[in-house]
């Protein structure tokens, strides 16, 4: 019995660290994909082939998204 006391806590034990680890991965790379979607839409940006005098109105209203979308309240997390 005391064996399988001793298997539980060690597996509960292994359970949480792996939790941890994995959002804690999460969190590090979902800063990364974020950044790397911005990279890309600067890049689709660099490439805009429309109408050169409305150029600087778009990077005008995307950077004024982009702050808006830094600065907005985040998504309240889910509840347990």
């Amino acid at each position: 019995m005391a064996d399988t006391d001793d298997w539980h806590t060690h597996w509960i034990w292994y359970e949480e660290t792996h939790e941890r680890q994995r959002k804690a991965h999460s969190s590090r790379r979902i800063r990364v994909e974020h950044g790397i979607a911005h990279l890309r839409n600067w890049r689709a940006l660099a490439r805009h082939l429309g109408r050169r005098e409305h150029m600087s109105d778009i990077v005008r209203a995307v950077a004024g998204l982009l702050s808006h979308q830094q600065t907005a309240d985040p998504i309240p997390a889910r509840q347990s």
